[in-house]
């Protein structure tokens, strides 16, 4: 498996990581699939302390005993349970962080995490404290790195000219392309890597799901459509699914995509994708021709 350094930062990351959310309530199928994520030689791992209410990163820390060293695991946090209620609030507080930190820890079974993430934000955050809270888990020896998993430019910015992120979590497809208009670019001149979230769109690109309703700026035909177009560029050595992931990794400012995967098939494609050639810029350009750019309702 090829390895992209992140950002300026010592992480060497699997171009093909596992998105940990998919992975289910089953410990068992779920330990599996990690581990067999872990033998095909990914070694980027995925989960936040929302998913299933920290079981996720249960499951993960079971997964990962006697391999930790080999692995780079990547959490969240930002978004705070309020005991006897339903939901979640956002909090970006220092406070916060820095308790949530602490909370991962233990469920993962580890000391230390190598690439945090602030689990969203807000431009109204207090950004400099959250900075600052970061930092300091750097210098405690917490975690290794810190990033943001975010869809708002506006708040991108605020991290990319203000703290020392190396990475951005931004969700990038063949149908979603909001990335390219302004975050890929902004991230390239600062040398900060993006890690490619939804690279088959919730199964619109696996080629196998059933369509049934639009996606952002596309209606159902126009998703059935897009998909009967690329049909033709998928061959016997690649899946449309193998398409859509090479796609993502297109852009030299991926470092890495995170398809999740709810069963052993699923991974295994997804996974494989990796010894398939990077597609050429006539290919890349055809599929931007097929598909539509589309927009952030979210800049400011």
């Amino acid at each position: 498996m090829k390895k992209n350094r992140l950002g300026s930062s010592e992480l060497m990351v699997s171009e093909i990581g596992l998105g940990c959310m998919s992975l289910g309530t089953d410990e068992r199928k779920a330990v599996a699939l990690v581990h067999e994520a872990l033998d095909r030689g990914v070694n980027l791992l995925d989960t936040a302390d929302l998913y299933d209410s920290g079981l996720n990163e249960e499951f993960v820390g079971k997964a990962i005993q006697g391999r930790r060293d080999h692995i780079v695991l990547a959490t969240k946090a930002g978004n705070r349970r309020i005991p006897g209620q339903e939901g979640w609030v956002w909090d970006a507080s220092k406070e916060h962080i820095k308790s949530a930190v602490k909370a991962s820890l233990i469920r993962l079974n580890t000391d230390y995490i190598d690439l945090y993430q602030l689990h969203g934000g807000m431009i109204e955050d207090p950004i400099d404290e959250t900075i600052e809270a970061f930092e300091e888990l750097k210098q405690e020896g917490l975690i290794r790195q810190y990033g943001i998993s975010s869809i708002r430019p506006n708040v991108i910015r605020e991290y990319v000219t203000r703290s020392s992120i190396i990475s951005v979590m931004n969700p990038y497809s063949i149908v979603d392309r909001r990335a390219e208009e302004e975050v890929l670019p902004l991230l390239q001149d600062h040398g900060i890597s993006m890690v490619a979230r939804g690279p088959l769109a919730s199964g619109i690109l696996a080629g196998d799901r059933k369509l049934t309703k639009g996606y952002l700026n596309y209606d159902l035909e126009d998703l059935r459509h897009l998909r009967e177009q690329l049909q033709r560029l998928v061959t016997s050595e690649r899946s449309l699914s193998q398409l859509a992931i090479r796609y993502s990794l297109s852009n030299p400012t991926v470092a890495a995509v995170i398809p999740g995967a709810s069963s052993r098939e699923q991974l295994i494609q997804n996974i494989d994708a990796a010894n398939i050639p990077m597609l050429v810029e006539e290919e890349i350009q055809k599929i931007r021709r097929l598909s539509k750019p589309n927009q952030y309702e979210l800049h400011r």
